[in-house]
């Protein structure tokens, strides 16, 4: 496992193998679907108490995404946790301000409208989870594993999505 675990590329193989055993394990043990989109909402939902926000009244955060402290959010920092430990056993972690060169030649080396686009994306990430029941891992990992129909349109989607996107952000290349 060692050796496996400090690999720069990790077989997909192992990697689905490995996240279908995981969220076998959260049915299992705790009886929730492996999922991470409603910890940012409930993050959400904290924050607007805390603030005594009027957004926070609102019946979605008082019922269905309750400020609880729960499996959801607690994922949260597990996540980062894992993506450092990965990257540090690897020997890849660095940090990064300045954008890779792919990006650089492309877009240019502004590094504030890079973090713009990486912000603009993320919240455009969270609100489609929202408008489609689940993120990647709650609705297309854990619903494909209960082979729910839904899960597989989601999938398609994401897919087209992310080959709309990349084309129209880098267009096409020629193999010579």
């Amino acid at each position: 496992m060692a050796n496996f675990s400090k690999r720069k590329r990790w077989s997909p193989w192992a990697a689905g193998a490995l996240t279908g055993l995981i969220g076998a394990a959260t049915y299992t043990f705790l009886g929730a679907p492996l999922g991470v989109s409603g910890g940012y909402e409930t993050l959400c939902s904290l924050i607007g108490q805390a603030l005594r926000a009027p957004w926070a009244e609102a019946l979605y955060f008082r019922f269905v995404q309750p400020p609880v402290l729960g499996f959801q959010l607690l994922l949260l920092p597990g996540i980062l946790a894992g993506a450092w430990a990965a990257a540090a056993l690897s020997g890849e972690f660095a940090w990064r301000l300045r954008p890779e060169r792919e990006w650089t030649a492309r877009f240019g080396g502004g590094v504030a409208f890079r973090w713009l686009l990486v912000f603009a994306g993320a919240v455009l990430m969270a609100y489609g989870a929202g408008l489609a029941g689940g993120c990647t891992s709650g609705l297309a990992v854990s619903g494909a594993m209960q082979l729910a129909p839904g899960a597989f349109v989601f999938i398609a989607a994401v897919f087209a999505g992310g080959i709309m996107t990349t084309m129209a952000l880098f267009g096409r290349r020629r193999q010579s």
